[in-house]
Order: C-alpha cells, then sequence, then structure tokens
C-alpha cells in the first residue's frame, strides 16, 4: 500500500556475502533486521558463477563457521591453498610461502564467489528477525540524530534506528552521507577464468610478476585452477577476443607449462581495477560495511576477508551495546568501529597498493627493487613471517 511504514532496528542495502554476514552476526539478537537488494530471488538463491574465487584466511573461515555460512558451502567446492609462490618477471627465483612453516594445515582456503553468496543468502533467509526484500531499490533516504527513513521503489517506506551500505564500492548512499572517498585508479583491467591442466598443482598458487602484466593461477578441486590476467585496460579486449585455441597456448606458454596442456573452461570475465578507501566508516546513524568501506586490490586477497573482519566488529560492537542497555546506532558505538576498523585497513591499503605500484613498474630501478624485494623476502624469517601471518 502506498504511504506504508515498516519499522526495523537496521536496514541494510545490498543482499552481497558482507551485508549478509552482518546481518547474521546479529541473528541470535532482538533486533529486526530488513536486506534491500536489487536482485531477484532466484539470482540471490542461484548466483551465477561470475568467475571470482575468494580467497578466505583461517580467521574467516572460522567466522564463516560462527554464523553458519560455511557449513552450507558445498565441500566439494573448497579448495585448499597449502603453498604461494611468487615470481617475478621471466627470473625462475620466487618468493615461496608454504604451510609447513605454519602451525595450520594450510595457507587458506579458495571458493567460488557465488558459493559464498548462495550460502548466505540460505542461511539468512532462515532467521526469523532477518526480512529481506528482493528486486526492491532504495530511492531515496534521510538521517537524522532519532532515526533514518528509506523510500523504496515500492512505494513503501522503511523507518530504521541504523542504515548499513553494504552495496559495493560505488554506492552512492556514502557520498550522500558526505563521506569522503580515496579512490585509486589503476588503469587495469582484470580477467578471470577457470581452465583446466594436465597436472596436478599440488595446491599450489601462482604470482607470476610478468612485464607488462600479472598473471595468477590459483587451485581450484582438481586439476583445475582460477587464472586472473592483469593487463592495462586497452588490450583487454584482445584477450577477451583470443581464439579459445590461442588463448590456452599463451596461457600455458606464459606459466613455462608448469602443469602441462592447459584448456579453457566456460567464459572469461573482465572487472576494471579500481581500489577504494573512505575517509570513516561511518556517519549519524549510518555505517559502512563490505566493499562499500575499503574496496581492495585483489592482488593480495584481502578483500573480502576485510569486508567479513568489518561485519564481524560492527555486529560485536551492537550485540555490546545492547548488553550494557545504550543506543547500539548511538555515534559513540559507530566512532568505535570506525577506529578499530581502520586500523585494521588502512595499512594492508597503503601497502597493497605499494606492491602494486612496485610490481607494475617497468623502470631499470623498479625491476631491481621487485627482485630485491623478492629475495629479501625469502631470506628475512621476521619480514617472511610476517607475511605469512598475513596469508592466514
Amino acid at each position: 500500500m502506498t504511504g506504508e511504514t515498516n519499522k526495523f532496528d537496521i536496514a541494510i542495502i545490498g543482499a552481497g556475502p558482507a551485508g549478509l554476514s552482518f546481518a547474521l552476526g546479529l541473528a541470535n539478537t532482538s533486533l529486526r533486521i530488513i536486506v534491500i537488494e536489487r536482485s531477484s530471488s532466484n539470482v540471490l538463491e542461484m548466483p551465477p558463477d561470475d568467475g571470482r574465487e575468494i580467497a578466505l584466511t583461517h580467521s574467516s573461515k572460522k567466522e564463516l563457521i560462527n554464523i553458519g555460512v560455511w557449513s552450507e558451502i558445498e565441500k566439494k567446492s573448497i579448495s585448499k591453498i597449502k603453498e604461494a609462490k611468487v615470481f617475478n618477471g621471466t627470473s625462475p627465483y620466487s618468493l615461496n610461502f608454504d604451510h609447513e612453516e605454519t602451525a595450520e594445515s594450510c595457507l587458506g582456503y579458495l571458493v567460488p564467489n557465488c558459493k559464498i553468496r548462495a550460502a548466505a543468502y540460505k542461511k539468512a533467509r532462515e532467521q526469523k528477525n532477518i526480512k529481506i526484500l528482493s528486486d526492491t531499490l532504495m530511492e531515496s533516504f534521510s538521517a537524522d540524530i532519532d532515526s533514518v527513513h528509506l523510500q523504496l521503489n515500492n512505494k513503501k517506506t522503511i523507518e530504521a534506528n541504523l542504515l548499513i551500505s553494504a552495496d559495493g564500492r560505488f554506492t552512492t548512499t556514502r557520498r550522500q552521507m558526505g563521506i569522503s572517498t580515496e579512490v585509486k585508479e589503476f588503469g587495469k583491467t582484470c580477467i578471470v577464468c577457470k581452465m583446466h591442466h594436465q597436472l596436478f598443482h599440488n595446491n599450489v598458487a601462482y604470482e607470476c610478476f610478468h612485464y607488462g602484466r600479472t598473471l595468477a593461477v590459483l587451485p581450484m578441486p582438481g586439476n583445475y585452477s582460477s587464472i586472473v590476467i592483469t593487463i592495462p585496460s586497452k588490450e583487454a579486449d584482445s584477450i577477451l577476443q583470443m581464439d579459445e585455441t590461442d588463448f590456452n597456448q599463451d596461457i600455458g606458454s606464459r606459466f613455462d607449462h608448469r602443469l602441462g596442456k592447459m584448456r579453457l573452461v566456460g567464459e572469461r570475465h573482465a572487472y576494471p581495477l579500481v581500489a577504494i578507501h573512505a575517509s570513516r566508516f561511518h556517519s549519524t546513524r549510518f555505517a559502512l560495511v563490505g566493499d562499500a568501506s575499503v574496496g581492495m586490490h585483489p592482488v593480495t586477497a584481502h578483500g573480502f576477508n576485510l569486508g567479513l573482519s568489518g561485519a564481524k566488529i560492527l555486529s560485536d560492537l551492537i550485540k555490546d551495546a545492547l548488553v550494557n542497555q545504550v543506543d547500539f546506532a548511538s555515534d559513540s558505538v559507530l566512532q568505535k568501529y570506525t577506529l578499530k576498523h581502520q586500523r585494521k585497513t588502512r595499512p594492508l591499503y597503503h601497502g597493497t597498493n605499494f606492491i602494486v605500484s612496485l610490481y607494475n613498474s617497468e623502470t631499470a630501478p623498479g625491476k631491481a627493487l621487485r627482485t630485491a624485494a623478492l629475495r629479501f623476502g625469502n631470506q628475512i624469517k621476521p619480514f617472511k613471517d610476517a607475511i605469512v601471518k598475513q596469508l592466514t
């Protein structure tokens, strides 16, 4: 009905993994939560394979277990990453990371993005205090010290105590709330696809920083790998339109045929590379979660891990506020979220961008520094241990 107003404690824009993980972190509370999503329920239930494989840390796995998502992911779609090797240019020398240097059975896990999305949606639908509105857009909103009002495209109005933006790095709500954002345009495009190969990968992930492009080969279940090509955007179409036979030969050759003959499986997907970091993660009765707060370059695989970490930090702060009987959407609570999460995200954001700049450098000093950095990383154990800790 036109003019109908529904009251909730928290309204979340975006039913992606970050937004739903945040909602699931509050599943066992008295809070009434509504999630507003433009996609259809069919797409949410069975997301199409977008070619993206998500590298998860052990901390992320633990959180997905806690919120009930991990058990909903098909085990046959999860691959362990036991080793990681980083190559520079044409040099056979590599920076090596091995799970045997840790107390864990692997460095991390590789899981299809579509499987995480489907599992999070299935779990969220089961919760009595979470309502998901699919095929719905927020047309406008207003926030004051007392509440937030959302006008939806179905003519309904939502009133909430807290609004969460979890609708991606290009969300418009962040700008409307007056939050500035650092944007890093790399001028690059990521092309991702799945390939079959003759030889087993032994659960080793490879990152090859060739001159002019980067090639990542990430282990999937069986004799399959996720291929991630980072290329100047002006050259992306030539790879997307390359004949399949030529593409297979090109990737195999650039990978020095380490896994034998390679064959494309399915489609090639292209994603322009843009990183963002919001100056703060909250405003009046408003907070940013997932890529809306920090959108990372994928080279260090921190993207969803940071999104999940931020969702946990905010949901834990809200639960503490409920226990202490204070306003969970107050500026003091949201300020703690910004401070705590930014302490984690800012060093990783700028560190990742530095790595990208270094390993995209084609200058002679840049190439020399790249080589020195790899050897330094192998030989200086405290430095290497710190990297492994971040990986796991």
